[in-house]
């Protein structure tokens, strides 16, 4: 990998144009600031759901670009880097601050790859076309964001075109009173005492190119300690845009065709909000704020193909910050370790959602638990990371959905032991698998003996639908409860426990003689007797055993075997 070293104290001349190699100074010392500025960042967020870490959130995002940058050749030319600013921004981007400067990045690029040096005219075009089409991402645009700081800094450059010096400083200082002006348009900023974060960030983006063509001192962060922020948080909406009150946070890359993208939009506008969509050429990151997290990633299979989901509960403080701020799984530390005693041959790795199914994967033998499941997809890199923490010599995952199966196929790719793939697609036949477990034996006799295990169990759950379908077993309208197993939709009731008993009654038979049922989150003693008690009714002979695992979205989920 090639490093390029940047200097940022080192007199410069002023530059009357960008060449490639400047404009990758630029991206690389922005990097550097955000980074320095990250945690001042995040503290002018006060949004009573904050939308993870804004500071964080960009930083990650031009971290990625850094990445991209890092690969090429130090004589690069123009085009090769705008392509790496433009994918690694993409790919990269987290959170809704940092889809729209991935947005503003690739509006940038867009004018800037065509040319062989960044002369006035280019910058004021591309800042021009970088604040159109970061709008046009935006769904619902609210002023006093980052969207207004960088429709001043378009405007701001557009004043000018005496010199390359001229226009940076005139469009720092355009963006720098819209910055400044940000309170007035968003009264939460204001009643917290602060300007808004996003475009605190952004303005750090001028000042780095500032530095470059003119050589202007680079901002210092300034102190946390002398920060202050009086936040209030009864305040429930942001701007006109209502969203503080949705509770997850969807994000997945799309791959579609570009004319799905449309009816795509229409979709996601019908469900939440925070909505930002960008990319092009088949390729889209796409966010938002929905309450609603099936839909949100059923308009996606509608489209095209979605991948690396991340589903964020903004109502779960504790989970937001291990997720959208360290991106770390959650496990058991080196001490938890210690206390199960001395590594097996072969360890569990196993992906839960809910202590009490943690505590139950535990209670069978599972070393290492990650986070993760229908509303949250661990990556590669934290699966790699719970394989190596277990100190076994070879190694079993459990995925637990079908959408993280992919990622964990990638693990035995990247480490130096044995790593194989135990393909359940649910938290119910995870349970059944872990019955047939030997930690004494291989992982792949392990493998096929798991297998063997949970394909005796006809795994199905409760949830309740987002939007209205048609499916074989009728009509489906928004808030009804449906139960489903593998194959789709089974039963169709205006209640829980209705639900359930349709969805039994067609599973179970003469031949079944276990039912385990898991209470997620949202049951209550009520429906669990009454589901109970329809078992015991209809099906005499059939064992029933119930756990609490405390999953979310799901209320019940149920073993059959």
């Amino acid at each position: 990998m090639n490093r390029r070293t940047i200097v940022a104290s080192k007199p410069m001349p002023v530059l009357s144009s960008l060449s490639a190699s400047d404009f990758r100074s630029v991206v690389e010392i922005y990097a550097g600031l955000l980074r320095s500025h990250k945690e001042v960042i995040n503290r002018l967020n006060v949004y009573p759901v904050p939308d993870g870490d804004t500071g964080t959130n960009m930083a990650l995002t031009i971290e990625s670009v850094a990445a991209e940058l890092a690969q090429l050749p130090d004589a690069a030319d123009l085009a090769a880097v705008c392509k790496a600013v433009a994918h690694g921004s993409l790919m990269g981007a987290r959170g809704n601050s940092g889809v729209i400067l991935s947005q503003l990045l690739r509006g940038l690029v867009e004018k800037f790859k065509v040319e062989t040096q960044i002369t006035p005219l280019v910058l004021a075009a591309a800042l021009t076309h970088a604040d159109v089409l970061a709008r046009q991402a935006v769904a619902r645009p609210i002023e006093g964001t980052i969207l207004s700081v960088a429709r001043a800094a378009a405007l701001g450059a557009n004043a000018t075109f005496a010199s390359l010096d001229a226009m940076v400083h005139s469009s720092r200082g355009a963006a720098a009173a819209a910055l400044a002006y940000t309170p007035e348009q968003l009264p939460v900023l204001k009643q917290a005492g602060v300007v808004d974060s996003g475009g605190t960030g952004l303005l750090l983006l001028i000042d780095a190119l500032c530095h470059v063509v003119a050589g202007d001192p680079l901002p210092d962060a300034p102190s946390l300690e002398g920060m202050k922020v009086i936040a209030h948080e009864e305040v429930k909406e942001h701007g006109d845009g209502g969203i503080a009150d949705l509770r997850y946070e969807v994000m997945y890359l799309l791959e579609a065709d570009d004319a799905t993208m449309p009816a795509f939009r229409e979709v996601w506008m019908g469900i939440g909000d925070s909505i930002v969509i960008v990319g092009g050429d088949g390729l889209y990151n796409c966010h938002i704020h929905t309450d609603d997290v099936g839909a949100a990633i059923e308009a996606a299979l509608d489209a095209g193909r979605p991948r690396q989901i991340r589903v964020t509960d903004l109502l779960d403080e504790v989970v937001e910050e291990k997720w959208v701020r360290e991106g770390v799984a959650e496990q058991l530390d080196h001490d938890d370790l210690d206390d199960l005693g001395p590594a097996p041959a072969t360890s569990v790795v196993a992906v839960v959602v809910g202590e009490g199914i943690g505590r139950i994967f535990r209670s069978l033998g599972v070393r290492v638990l990650v986070r993760g499941g229908q509303s949250m997809n661990p990556s590669t890199a934290e699966l790699v990371a719970a394989a190596q923490s277990t100190g076994s010599s070879e190694v079993i995952i459990l995925p637990n959905n079908k959408n993280i199966r992919p990622v964990a196929e990638q693990v035995g790719s990247l480490v130096d032991f044995p790593v194989s793939v135990v393909p359940t697609s649910s938290i119910v036949e995870g349970f059944a698998a872990l019955l047939a477990y030997d930690p004494g034996a291989t992982a792949e006799e392990n493998r096929v003996a798991m297998i063997a295990s949970y394909e005796h169990v006809i795994a199905a759950e409760i949830t309740q639908a987002v939007r209205d379908t048609a499916t074989d077993a009728g009509e489906v309208k928004v808030g009804d409860w449906i139960g489903l197993n593998a194959k789709g939709v089974v039963a169709i009731a205006d209640s829980v426990s209705l639900a359930a008993a349709g969805l039994l009654d067609a599973l179970v038979t003469d031949a079944h003689e276990l039912l385990t049922i898991i209470e997620g989150e949202d049951s209550t003693p009520a429906n669990t007797r009454r589901i109970r008690e329809f078992v015991s009714e209809r099906f005499d002979h059939l064992e029933v055993e119930v756990h609490h695992g405390g999953q979310p979205l799901y209320p019940y989920l149920f073993g059959i075997e």
